[in-house]
């Protein structure tokens, strides 16, 4: 039996937060092997066509070049060999077409980094360019990619007392993490080392294994530290192809770090959609039907799917449901996923038309989705494994204050600034993969955990420190968490929110295994005070093993393991992931609250307050999930405010590609009253430590909330992010 939890629930400073604010930690590239040179790419200045010329004689001229690769002189890659996480359909240097602006399209190598840069601007590139198509409001609308239909939705919409209409838009938002993409790599003869800015270091591996057609056990992905991801990491792009490539040609380590400007072209971003929803009701605001027609921005050269369809068929009570998704394939560049993906899309025009629903019959907000709660998921016909919306709904009334809301649009006034309160609901799925961690207990009572999962911010090794040293009865200072190399047990994705849920419960089984062990070693042992003792009755706590009832019989982990002339204890623990079939409908949930404040004059927004509310199930690590939560409000801000990726129509151009054009939060964007209240609760419906995810469902609703207190503010009903003076005006 395990001692009583310490460490779990408990506000603690990241493990590894001294090294992370010091320098210290270091990222894919400050890695620096010994001879390592630098790589530059050069990317394509046209959206679409092919390459007539590459001319290098300047760029190989200049001193310190030692390569320039392109599809002129690049190896030939073997065919791709089976399923594999996504690699795209861009193969690096393979054939001569341009799919997208910005494309990689060769690599200038050199002794330094400058000679790089400056051989790059040498490389002259002739084209046979064509006209792309960009935009997604005017590209062809093809057939649905995707269907769903309960009931009738057609039918009883034409027949509801109720009836609302609505095209939503929303733009296409780039993750902008603090770390640039990057790669440093390295050949050892036939064996290659990765250091690499990825989340999933095993998908990595099993991508550049099938792309270098070789085998993955002569392949080290090393990713320890992560400056930001949202999403941009959790796949693997063509510069880490590019990087072993010519590495592999020159046979020295060679180091690629993407520009600021040329991450905007190569590691994906949130797609634009067009999202048309009817919705029709009874003169209560109970639901009889919704119809979504989603219209979403797609690449050409590859399919992207998130879920922004699950919330309009599972959120709210709605017997008649018919929703279309449409891939509006356009010669840009992929996207990827991003936080809350999907879900935080398809929550604003689902939000904001219950919102306006609630004013059109004059109906409180939280009241009309309380009149839609649903008994169980209809999309599914599974029962909830939890479900505390209600909860959120009740716990962020009070804790905003929204019984001072008035109800009335441009009602409220503070000087020149028109002043609104609004809200929004949220949810996401919980999601699992297998997971494996390996437990060490050493002779000196300390212990070692190493998983290849990753940290991008969350603070994972923290939270697993505290998992396992309440299940191996330690101080959190006598364990060590280790992550992010595909030499260490092999772990899920670091993404859609399933960290915890996966890897900490590998690491709960692992070191609930080894504490038995130790327990089953104790008892046997005619030299231990503790020979004989059911093992149901025995703790462990402070590294110490005891008889529950009786502390002063007992001995340490120490004192064990020297007696029996052991080196260490160890096992390994695991979890299975998500069952094939499941039982429940799993999700978080989030109820979110916000205050803003509308120059009359201007058109300027600002958030003055926010409250989010969440059923995320168990709470691992409070302060890290309060950093989870008051950071995915600072996105939200930005999604419904500022982020608005600007593409020049004509030749595909970024025309913001940068951080002094592409608006994101600032200090001077950001209230400092934002609050994250959790509702207690556990699910071990959903895994082991019941857990349900946190990262994503956090900013799920941010944005129609404040689109919600915009119009509570100005009576203006605004359909498309972001909201802009303009729109105001």
């Amino acid at each position: 039996m395990s001692q009583p939890q310490a460490a779990v629930g408990a506000s603690v400073a990241r493990v590894d937060a001294r090294l992370r604010v010091t320098g210290k930690a270091k990222y894919a590239t400050d890695n620096s092997p010994e001879g390592v040179v630098h790589a530059v790419i050069v990317d394509s200045t046209v959206a679409l066509g092919r390459i007539t010329g590459i001319d290098t004689s300047a760029a190989l001229a200049h001193s310190g070049v030692l390569m320039v690769m392109s599809h002129l002189n690049a190896p030939e890659l073997p065919p791709r060999q089976g399923p594999m996480p996504p690699a795209g359909a861009l193969r690096a240097f393979q054939d001569d077409q341009i799919r997208f602006f910005g494309q990689p399209i060769a690599v200038a190598v050199a002794t330094t980094l400058e000679a790089a840069q400056h051989a790059a601007s040498l490389v002259k590139i002739a084209y046979d360019a064509k006209t792309p198509s960009t935009d997604i409001s005017t590209a062809p609308t093809p057939a649905p990619t995707l269907t769903y239909a309960r009931g009738d939705a057609d039918a009883a919409f034409k027949s509801s007392a109720v009836r609302l209409e609505s095209t939503y838009r929303m733009s296409r938002n780039h993750h902008n993490p603090m770390e640039p993409a990057g790669t440093v790599a390295r050949w050892d003869g036939d064996h290659l080392t990765l250091w690499e800015k990825t989340n999933w270091v095993q998908g990595t591996l099993m991508v550049m294994a099938n792309e270098l057609g070789m085998p993955m056990s002569k392949i080290r992905v090393i990713a320890p530290y992560v400056g930001g991801g949202f999403g941009s990491s959790g796949r693997c792009w063509p510069h880490t192809l590019i990087t072993a490539m010519v590495a592999r040609e020159l046979k020295r380590p060679v180091k690629l770090t993407l520009t600021r400007r040329q991450t905007y072209f190569n590691v994906g971003y949130r797609p634009a959609y067009e999202y048309g929803l009817r919705v029709g009701s009874d003169r209560r605001g109970r639901l009889t039907a919704s119809d979504h027609d989603v219209r979403a921005e797609s690449a050409v050269a590859e399919t992207h799917i998130e879920g922004v369809l699950m919330p309009g068929q599972m959120l709210y009570s709605t017997p008649n449901v018919s929703q279309a998704y449409q891939h509006i394939r356009l010669d840009v560049n992929p996207p990827a996923y991003m936080r809350g993906p999907g879900y935080s899309s398809g929550a604003f025009p689902i939000e904001s038309t219950m919102d306006e629903l609630a004013h059109k019959l004059g109906i409180d907000p939280i009241e009309v989705r309380l009149r839609n709660e649903p008994a169980d998921d209809q999309s599914s016909g599974l029962p909830f494994s939890s479900r505390r919306l209600r909860d959120c709904y009740t716990v962020g009334a009070r804790e905003f204050g929204w019984e001072r809301r008035n109800p009335g649009p441009r009602s409220v006034r503070d000087g020149d600034w028109l002043i609104g309160r609004g809200m929004a609901a949220g949810v996401y799925d919980t999601q699992r993969g297998a997971s494996q961690a390996s437990v060490r207990l050493d002779a000196d009572g300390t212990a070692l955990l190493q998983s290849a999962t990753s940290d991008m911010g969350p603070g994972t090794a923290t939270s697993m420190t505290q998992v396992a040293a309440d299940a191996l009865g330690l101080t959190m200072r006598q364990v060590t968490f280790r992550l992010g190399d595909s030499l260490m047990p092999p772990a899920t994705i670091h993404a859609g929110s399933r960290t915890m849920a996966s890897v900490g419960s590998a690491v709960q089984d692992g070191c609930d295994k080894l504490r038995n062990q130790a327990i089953t070693l104790a008892v046997g042992d005619e030299g231990s005070p503790l020979h004989g003792v059911d093992p149901v009755d025995v703790v462990v706590r402070g590294g110490r093993l005891h008889v529950k009832n009786d502390p002063t019989r007992g001995e340490t982990y120490r004192q064990l393991l020297a007696r029996n002339d052991l080196t260490h204890l160890e096992a390994l623990g695991s979890y299975a992931g998500a069952p094939t079939t499941e039982r429940f409908s799993l999700y978080a949930y989030a109820a979110t609250f916000a205050e803003v404040a509308v120059d009359a004059r201007l058109g300027l927004v600002r958030v003055r307050r926010m409250v989010g509310v969440y059923d995320a199930g168990r709470i691992i690590s409070p302060k890290l999930s309060d950093s989870q939560a008051i950071g995915a409000m600072v996105g939200g801000i930005g999604q419904a405010l500022l982020e608005h990726t600007v593409t020049d129509h004509r030749d595909g151009r970024i025309v913001n590609a940068s951080l002094a054009d592409y608006l994101v939060p600032v200090h001077a964007d950001i209230p400092a009253d934002l609050k994250a209240v959790f509702i207690d609760g556990q699910d071990y419906e959903a895994d082991p430590i019941g857990v349900k995810g946190l990262g994503e469902i956090v900013i799920v609703g941010v944005a129609p909330a404040i689109a919600n207190a915009v119009f509570n503010a100005t009576g203006r009903r605004i359909r498309e992010l972001p909201i802009t003076p303009e729109a105001l005006l």
